[in-house]
């Protein structure tokens, strides 16, 4: 079940990501020539993506994994490295397309099933583990606590997300973030204490089997971002 405000934020994020910064986006995840304020974004992204593969098991041979917001597919592929079968999914079309083209020829045939659509969707089935890397940062604190609910519904072992934690330096770094032209910014990031949102996660009668563990900060210049682990109580 959707709130009306995760339905209008998803849509944002799809006319953002497919249409508004689809250049931009696919500039910032490869390793084209990019400004001093993107390249810190680039290297905490990648620092982060890094993270959450130290909290997945080195050996995923038999297990499927969500990608919650794929992108251009760079987690997609390295869980798929490890042996697992990841379904990775996207709201915007043209990530999906960059996705595909962007496909390792090494990785074992099926090993990545990319597709367009919502996270949410529980046609996609149960999975061992679900990843949502910087997917929910742009929707509402109540928002999140409710999708984290749902994903981890269909799954088995962990849900690993990312957030954006609320202090007084991001909020400074949001601020100068709002001088930049509209056209150049996604949907604004919605902050949110790890206290507030443990408290959330806590008050939500689907998680009462769950627990949330592990937390860890990675910040880097205009980039920065938490994860948190979800397993099971």
């Amino acid at each position: 079940m959707h709130t009306a405000t995760y339905d209008r934020r998803r849509g944002q994020l799809e006319t953002y990501f497919d249409r508004t910064a689809a250049e931009a986006w696919a500039r910032l995840t490869s390793d084209a020539p990019v400004s001093r304020i993107r390249a810190t974004v680039r290297a905490g992204r990648e620092r982060m993506r890094l993270v959450l593969l130290d909290l997945l098991p080195l050996d995923l041979r038999g297990m499927r994994v969500l990608d919650a917001g794929c992108g251009t597919g760079a987690f997609a592929n390295e869980a798929a490295r490890r042996g697992a079968h990841v379904v990775a999914i996207d709201v915007a079309p043209k990530l999906v397309e960059l996705a595909l083209e962007r496909k390792p020829t090494d990785l074992y045939p099926g090993s990545v099933e990319f597709r367009v659509g919502d996270m949410l969707d529980e046609s996609l089935g149960r999975f061992d583990y679900v990843i949502a890397m910087d997917s929910l940062i742009h929707y509402l604190p109540g928002d999140v606590a409710e999708v984290l609910a749902q994903l981890a519904a269909r799954t088995q072992r962990a849900v690993l997300f990312t957030f954006a934690p609320s202090n007084p330096a991001l909020a400074a770094m949001h601020a100068v973030g709002r001088l930049f032209p509209r056209g150049d910014r996604a949907p604004s990031i919605e902050p949110v204490s790890e206290q507030a949102l443990r408290r959330r996660l806590a008050q939500q009668p689907q998680l009462q089997d769950w627990r949330a563990a592990r937390s860890m900060r990675v910040a880097s210049g205009f980039y920065t971002s938490q994860a948190m682990e979800l397993v099971r109580a």
